[in-house]
């Protein structure tokens, strides 16, 4: 009897997992194509760019220089940093040298509005945004000349409240560095593509999100998303709380992936899974069939039938099939994947560490974990900085 239901757990372990692996592969994801968007929604209307800068990242000038040669035709780039002395300013200022015809502010101020700096950020910038449709963006972004304008294109339409869109990973020179890209390439953007060719639309990224700035003032703000950790998630989840739809655009950014050791990568992606956790508990906890390669070794060796072997290989070929894959058009298959047993393995240890801890680390700061909705009696820390510098906008 025992070993009948040590068999059968075996068994639905591979099904599962191999479901999932075929899924992942094949699925794609309900995005906004622009040759399936109304007349009215390819109208360009005048667009702020809000870029929060940390630090000067390894690929920073090239990034935001990517900004700067847009085909749209009325566009606004807001540089936000908090810190006077932060080496990005040197960056921005020689950008404007490059791009002089390009409206462009920075923005230094270093009030502190909650525990999310990077949010924090963001509420000191908003002042600078002179246009209706707003462009949240990461730092460490590559967008093509067309990125603007496809990716606002479905604000056009009243019922979309919210554009976010995926992204595929842009490793420097280092092994962990490839792998920290295959976390984005090969689990986290075909998990997305997964839940959204099943009908799910509950998410929002910090890559990129595009909003009107009346469905901004809406939902309270920025203010709202202060303490939060997971802030794209809340943003996200307020607006379809106004009833309007999140809608995927099918645009997808490169974004940099700098973690050089084993160390800084674990950190970052345990980050990302004890985030995860806080937001859906109940789907975090079966998270593990995705984890392909040693869930199908598992359930193999608790059914080592024929079955179940054959079963075993159509679920590691496909596994396999999303190294070979490409992201989106234009963009180069992950590879390596002489690297997916190791891969997979690292990510089920850090699925089963991310269960235990209550804050994480982000930018050498301690944050609290949230759930991404409301909570009670948030605390915002008392310390205020210096009043703000604010510098004049370039043109």
């Amino acid at each position: 009897m025992m070993a009948s239901v040590i068999t059968l757990a075996g068994t639905a372990l591979t099904v599962l997992a191999t479901l999932y692996a075929l899924a992942a592969l094949f699925c794609r994801g309900r995005l906004a194509r622009q040759d399936r968007l109304p007349d009215c929604a390819r109208v360009c209307a005048p667009v702020t760019v809000l870029k929060p800068l940390c630090g000067a990242e390894p690929r920073l000038e090239e990034n935001l220089a990517g900004l700067c040669t847009q085909k749209h035709p009325h566009y606004q780039i807001v540089f936000g940093v908090r810190d006077p002395a932060d080496p990005a300013i040197a960056v921005v200022e020689r950008l404007a040298r490059r791009f002089p015809g390009v409206d462009m502010r920075l923005v230094v101020d270093a009030h502190e509005h909650g525990s999310n700096r990077k949010v924090s950020n963001l509420i000191n910038m908003m002042p600078a945004a002179r246009h209706p449709w707003l462009v949240l963006a990461d730092s460490d972004i590559a967008v093509g000349p067309d990125y603007l304008a496809r990716v606002t294109a479905p604000l056009a339409e009243p019922r979309v409240g919210i554009v976010t869109c995926l992204y595929h990973g842009r490793p420097l020179h280092g092994a962990w560095q490839r792998m920290g890209a295959l976390f984005i390439d090969t689990w986290f953007a075909p998990s997305v593509r997964v839940a959204s060719s099943g009908g799910s639309s509950a998410f929002a990224f910090g890559a990129t999100i595009a909003v009107r700035a009346a469905t901004l003032r809406a939902i309270g703000g920025f203010e709202v998303l202060k303490n939060r950790l997971a802030d794209d998630y809340r943003l996200g989840e307020l607006v379809r709380g106004l009833g309007l739809e999140t809608v995927l655009s099918d645009v997808n950014v490169g974004t940099d992936v700098t973690e050089d050791s084993l160390r800084a990568l674990w950190a970052r992606e345990r980050r990302w899974m004890q985030t995860i956790r806080s937001l859906n508990p109940l789907g975090y906890a079966f998270s593990f069939i995705t984890f392909t390669l040693p869930i199908l070794a598992l359930g193999l060796c608790l059914a080592p039938t024929a079955g179940n072997a054959a079963l075993a290989l159509c679920g590691a070929a496909a596994r396999l099939g999303l190294h070979w894959r490409r992201p989106a058009p234009g963009v180069r298959c992950a590879g390596h994947a002489w690297h997916a047993p190791l891969r997979d393995c690292l990510l089920l240890l850090e699925w089963a560490s991310a269960f235990g801890g209550a804050t994480t680390r982000w930018r050498q700061h301690r944050l609290p974990i949230d759930t991404g909705r409301a909570a009670k009696g948030e605390p915002v820390p008392p310390r205020q900085a210096a009043a703000p510098h604010d510098r004049p906008s370039w043109r």
